[in-house]
């Protein structure tokens, strides 16, 4: 009898996990091989092309599974390609929909999101899905570059000002900067302790925009684009013991707009267009911004 070690196979070549195959039935999902409604092979046939136990594919759909990936999952019949949600879907508020589309772009192996946001407030808590999501073991890209052009704090801000002018001391401004310090170096955190725990090429970087975006946007991948207008609202708000009686957006509530490539000519040369946009900008007029 030969005994083998796990996970290689008797003629000495290694034997794909679970999490390997799932993540080559996930590519051909993508790529549109497996459509939405397509049955997958059985897991006989599936385990004959990977060379693999019929229990290491049952673990591998059940991952799809989990993933929202497959439907009609049993044992009587081969599972069916869920459908995907539609590239050109509703607008949503953007902590409705920017989470699942950060995730989307996690699962591929390099993944690069570039990002012209008034603060990172929004974007940092969108990134806990697919941080947890590596965590758990569930995605799991070989690198993340991550690029995020923020307001300058030395320039006067479109936005948010105080109603009735600040004066030198604008504790207005004071609030908006340590939202914006606080928020970004929590996002960094998060993402460059991945380096130690999964051991991943991680970069984080931001630079200064010296003008006020009126809008932000997200560039997942060189793939999508999401766009969303800052809509300007009087509001007050506690702050170090005083209201602050100020014109600010919110943002989490400002509605994304998706262009993706596959969606045609008009939604691919958005995408490449705005690409060459925020390129332009890191590379030109913008400066290095240390958050402190």
């Amino acid at each position: 009898m030969v005994v083998t070690q796990e996970n290689v196979a008797v003629n000495g070549s290694r034997r794909l996990t679970p999490q390997e195959i799932a993540d080559v039935l996930r590519e051909r999902i993508r790529v549109g091989e497996l459509k939405a409604g397509d049955r997958l092979p059985t897991q006989a046939e599936l385990a004959d092309e990977f060379g693999v136990e019929r229990g290491t594919v049952r673990q591998a759909l059940r991952a799809l599974q989990e993933d929202g990936l497959l439907t009609n999952v049993s044992k009587g019949s081969p599972p069916r390609i869920a459908p995907r949600v539609p590239v050109q879907d509703e607008p949503q508020p953007t902590m409705v929909g920017l989470s699942p589309r950060l995730t989307e772009a996690f699962r591929e192996r390099r993944v690069r999101v570039d990002v012209v946001c008034h603060t990172a407030e929004t974007l940092m808590l969108a990134l806990g899905e697919p941080v947890r999501q590596i965590h758990e073991g569930r995605i799991h890209p070989e690198s993340i570059d991550v690029r995020i052009l923020l307001p300058s704090r030395e320039i006067n801000l479109a936005f948010p000002v105080p109603v009735e002018g600040g004066g030198e001391d604008d504790s207005v401004h004071q609030r908006w900067l340590a939202m914006r310090n606080a928020q970004g170096q929590v996002l960094q955190h998060n993402l460059l302790a991945l380096r130690s725990t999964h051991r991943m090429n991680v970069q984080v970087r931001f630079r200064a925009l010296p003008f006020t975006p009126p809008i932000k946007l997200y560039l997942l991948n060189g793939e999508e684009a999401l766009l969303g207008y800052y809509m300007l609202t009087r509001r007050e708000e506690e702050w170090e013991n005083q209201t602050l009686d100020m014109y600010d957006a919110l943002g989490a509530k400002s509605l994304l707009f998706s262009f993706h490539k596959r969606a045609g000519h008009r939604d691919e040369a958005f995408v490449e267009e705005s690409q060459k946009w925020f390129d332009a900008l890191w590379e030109t007029i913008t400066t290095d911004l240390t958050l402190s």
